[in-house]
């Protein structure tokens, strides 16, 4: 029989602890802004428990339902990394529920963001340290057969994700950094933030002007009448 969507591979590189530490204080948006506005997965995933994520992308691909490879994950992972999974849109089978969340935060996962539903979603959400990000809900429990992948290239959410990328998670959504870029994005983002501070202290004091939109009225050629 093919390997094909059946394969593990055991390990793979990870950002430094001191590139992810400056991922862990940047907001989702400006990261995204960043990747001119393409690096966010569709809204549909969202929190159902507090706190930001900022970590290395442990991948696991498993079949519509079943959550075998997740099982076989629990023991591969390394402290701080995000469990990401794709499911094949599992909406009306949770991929896991809170027994696994408190395993696998036990094992020092950072969070977990799956591209189908959970269940247990109160339990999940009282659980402090490891922040899930799931698309909905569903009291149908997964199966465990098979097959699936670990730690190969996935999508979820609309978004490419390489064991080893840097995700980042906030109340406004999810975004995939690109390891090889990590570096770059991380700063333009700070700089990014200490610009929209000095924005922000012009607005608060009334000295913030807008140019630009004339300047598009102009190009729009926009009908203006006085009333």
């Amino acid at each position: 029989m093919s390997t094909v969507n059946c394969r593990i591979v055991l390990d793979f590189e990870r950002p430094s602890k001191e590139l992810l530490e400056k991922f862990k204080e940047l907001p989702v948006a400006t990261l995204d802004d960043s990747m001119n506005r393409m690096s966010a997965m569709d809204s549909g995933i969202h929190a159902y428990s507090k706190g930001k994520l900022a970590g290395p992308a442990f991948t696991i691909k498993v079949p519509y339902g079943d959550n075998l490879m997740l099982h076989k994950s629990v023991d591969m992972i390394k402290p701080g990394d995000i469990l990401v999974i794709q499911c094949e849109n599992s909406l009306n089978r949770a991929i896991f529920g809170s027994l696994l969340v408190n395993n696998l935060k036990e094992k020092g996962a950072r969070g977990i963001i799956v591209d189908g539903a959970i269940r247990d979603s109160e339990e999940i959400s009282q659980i402090e340290g490891i922040p899930v990000y799931a698309r909905c809900t569903s009291p149908n429990g997964p199966w465990k057969n098979g097959p699936g992948e670990i730690n190969t290239t996935i999508a979820v959410g609309g978004q490419i994700v390489r064991p080893g990328d840097i995700v980042c998670a906030d109340q406004d959504g999810i975004v995939v950094v690109p390891q090889e870029y990590a570096e770059e994005i991380a700063a333009e983002t700070k700089e990014k933030e200490e610009g929209e501070k000095v924005v922000l202290a012009q607005m608060l004091a009334g000295k913030f002007e807008r140019p630009w939109v004339e300047q598009a009225m102009e190009k729009l050629k926009v009908d203006v009448k006085p009333r």
